[in-house]
């Protein structure tokens, strides 16, 4: 039984290493306090709509841990109800890790990263796998997308909590700079025209 959200995280063994570098009194504090989110509340999901990636970590029935890359297209990962979270499985390179740890150990981890804003969000609960499901598997795919959706993986969330901003460093999509790089070259476009047209005009000295 937990007494914070939190505790999923902060086990007795992390506690008495907080207490013995002397951040045990704060996290204290923000545990009596708001503390961590259990529910999937409007600014996560407005979070997870502009994702097109994260991080899942499983781990096998013995405790060996996974970490899977996820991608998809932006908001794939979608909020089902205020305590789930679902997104379609996409075939892959077929070696089924993930699959195959949820089928002996449920719980699960979100590494939810934005690169970009300099934004992480860490979510803690238990994951299981939804085959033929059709209905769910269309609300989850998107259309635009080329990925083939092979099954759905639904996430219950027990906790989360918005990590530090510290060591982050920017980096961006392709999608996100495309209009920075069509700016550009449109840009450039207007000033080689410029270019030609004053080279076209015989009564301007471009020698000065």
């Amino acid at each position: 039984m937990r007494t914070y959200a939190s505790d999923i995280a902060f086990t007795p063994a992390v506690k008495a290493i907080q207490e013995k570098n002397n951040s045990r009194r704060s996290y204290a504090r923000m545990e009596r306090g708001e503390g961590w989110q259990t529910t999937v509340t409007p600014e996560l999901a407005e979070y997870l709509a502009d994702l097109d990636m994260f991080y899942m970590g499983t781990a096998t029935a013995e405790g060996q841990p996974y970490i899977q890359y996820r991608g998809g297209p932006p908001g794939f990962l979608k909020v089902i109800d205020e305590h789930t979270l679902g997104f379609a499985d996409f075939g892959g390179n077929r070696q089924y890790l993930t699959l195959g740890n949820l089928s002996e150990n449920p719980k699960a981890f979100l590494f939810l990263m934005d690169y970009a804003n300099q934004r992480r969000v860490k979510v803690w609960g238990t994951a299981r796998v939804v085959e033929g499901a059709p209905t769910l598997e269309e609300k989850l795919r998107d259309p635009a997308y080329s990925g083939k959706v092979e099954r759905v993986i639904l996430f219950t969330v027990e906790a989360w909590d918005v990590n530090c901003q510290q060591h982050i460093h920017e980096r961006y999509s392709r999608r996100q700079i495309a209009p920075v790089i069509e700016s550009l070259h449109k840009k450039i476009a207007e000033l080689e025209a410029e270019v030609e047209r004053l080279k076209s005009n015989p009564s301007l000295d471009l020698t000065h």
